[in-house]
Order: structure tokens, then sequence, then C-alpha cells
């Protein structure tokens, strides 16, 4: 029996447009009186995530910044931080790189170096509250994730460049403008099992969606997984289920069919 669902938001859970469909609330609340946990997790912010479920005054867990920051009804649960040395020698690595840009995500809000419109726009759609500082390195936060915006791919353009910092951060492509970089042991897929073991439930109990490399450990904590219509193949690869189309309510009516019942 399922007994906690978690999703992933971008290209997952929302449409392409950045929306959640009306029609999550009935399920949430459908699976809510069954006593189910829906958890989102996602390499946003947590403020990010917060605006999207905040009408839930009780009973919301977020899992956000890639597993790295946890959060139930506004009080952390779980946090991984980086180690501030290490990101000092990756900024001003990654400062080398060209069509760059550089966001770090701490407890308290994300840092950007440069006010590039089309690089705020999309740190704009991920980040509720962020401030323009001249370094980020040495801002008075926690660091929970370090990313890089590359506006003209990060797979062929940046990631050939840092795909040495593997054996310091767990470095992961979440999209196609973006890389993070989190704690070494920081993960979805352990952000996961840090909330099972705290709920008390099993992976066998788990339900889990996304579409993109970022879940791929996300995709292996749950017996139930599900990789969207438009997810990477190597994701594909380790689902054991289609989720659907994200812009046709996949993720619900996934939901509606293995957990409730439902016809769709």
């Amino acid at each position: 029996m399922v007994k906690l669902i978690v999703s992933d938001m971008d290209g997952t859970l929302l449409d392409d447009n950045k929306n959640l469909h009306d029609d999550f609330w009935e399920v949430f609340y459908k699976l809510k009186e069954k006593g189910i946990y829906f958890v989102p997790a996602s390499g946003r912010q947590y403020y990010n995530i917060y605006e999207y479920f905040k009408r839930i005054e009780e009973g919301l867990i977020i899992l956000s910044e890639n597993g790295s920051y946890i959060v139930e009804d506004g009080k952390e649960v779980y946090s991984k931080c980086l180690d501030k040395e290490k990101i000092v020698e990756l900024v001003e690595d990654l400062r080398k790189i060209p069509n760059v840009n550089i966001i770090f995500s701490g407890k308290k809000k994300a840092y950007i170096e440069k006010n590039v419109p089309e690089f705020v726009e999309e740190v704009e759609k991920y980040c509720a509250r962020y401030e323009i500082v001249e370094d980020v390195t040495k801002v008075d936060d926690e660091p929970l994730k370090i990313t890089i915006c590359d506006l003209t791919g990060v797979e062929k353009n940046s990631y050939p460049h840092v795909e040495k910092y593997n054996k310091y951060f767990k470095v992961a492509v979440s999209g196609f403008i973006w890389i993070d970089f989190t704690h070494k042991d920081s993960n979805k897929g352990t952000g996961l099992q840090v909330l099972q073991e705290k709920l008390g439930i099993s992976k066998d109990e788990t339900m889990v969606f996304g579409d993109y490399l970022n879940d791929y450990e996300l995709m292996k904590q749950g017996e139930y997984s599900f990789a969207m219509d438009n997810a990477h193949p190597e994701l594909k690869k380790i689902a054991k289920y289609n989720g659907g189309d994200n812009n046709d309510c996949g993720v619900i009516k996934s939901i509606k069919k293995y957990v409730l019942d439902e016809n769709i």
C-alpha cells in the first residue's frame, strides 16, 4: 500500500508554463483523508515551492534544494550544507567558464552576482527570495547549493568543465540550462530516505515521479517509480512506470489510477 508520494515539480507536477493544475487540490485532500503524504521534491528554493502549496495549513512537507533542505510546517527537519572553503574554490573556477551565471542558495535566500536580465528572469522562476551581491562567497548564510545557469545549454558547454567536481560535490544536470552542486552525500534520494525514516514509511510504500537527472536517485528510493513522457532517457531506463504528460496532468492521473482507484 502506498503511504508516501513524492513528486518533482518542473517538467513533472507542473506544466510547461510552471502552473500547478487546479485538479491537484482535490487529489491532495483525498490522499490526506487516507493518511497518505504528498511531498513536492525539487531543486527549487524552499520559499519558492512554498508559494505553490501555502494554502495547506497543516501537514505540508517540502523537500527542496535537491534534498538538501527539508521543512515541515515551516520548521526545518533536515539540512545538509556545503563546506564554505570548497565553495570558494568552486565559484572561482566557475567564473572562468563562458556563459556561466552562478547562484548561491542559502537557508535565508539565494544570491547572484550578475544583473543580466535573461538570467534574472530565470532566477525569479525558481527563487522567491534572492539578492544581487558583489561576491557570493562572502554572504552570511548557510550554503545549501551552488547552481550554474548556462543559457546556451549545460551538457555540452558547462558540464565538461565541472565533471571533475564530482569527487567533492554531488553534481547533477537538473535541466537544459542548469547544473546543481550539493553536498556529496545529498540528493533527492537521500533526502527522501531521511523523510521515510522520520515518517516510518518504507521504500516499498513509496511512489515517486520525476523527469530529469537530478531525480535519478529519487527513482531508486521508491518502489513505484514514474518517469514522465518528457523525461531524460537515462531516467526512463530505471523508472518502472510511465508518468504520462506533464502538460496533461500526468502525475494527477497516475495517482488517481494507481492509488485512488479512480477511472480517468
